[in-house]
């Protein structure tokens, strides 16, 4: 498996859980969620804490260091302290196995509504 993508059986991922991997020498949370599942940097934006570490409630995951909060589908800063967002991972199902890829690169909350 190349260094840029992260493959993961969809059994392994079940709703309300989350699992820390590493894509292209970056830390990634892959949350799984009732609206889906999401990729997004595992470090905090706002103090160096893995967010693996810290509580997924639904699509909001929250950091255990400072208890900033994050929306898994976007990236976005929900809470201070943090208000820079984390930066997301295209992410796809293929015949019943998670896809992460680097090929688009990661993209942040700002890229994206500069895209719109």
């Amino acid at each position: 498996m190349p260094d840029d993508a992260v493959m993961i059986p969809l059994a392994e991922l079940p709703v309300g859980t989350m699992s820390a991997r590493t894509l292209a020498d970056r830390e990634i949370v892959v949350c799984s969620t009732k609206d889906g599942i999401f990729a997004v940097d595992n470090i905090c934006s706002h103090a160096f804490a893995r967010l693996n570490e810290g509580r997924l409630r639904g699509t909001r995951l929250i950091c255990p260091l400072h208890g900033a909060a994050f929306d898994v589908r976007d990236g976005r800063a929900l809470g201070a302290p943090a208000s820079r967002p984390l930066a997301t991972y295209p992410v796809r199902l293929v015949d019943g196995t998670v896809e992460i890829s680097m090929s688009r690169g990661p993209s942040t909350a700002s890229d994206r509504a500069a895209d719109e």
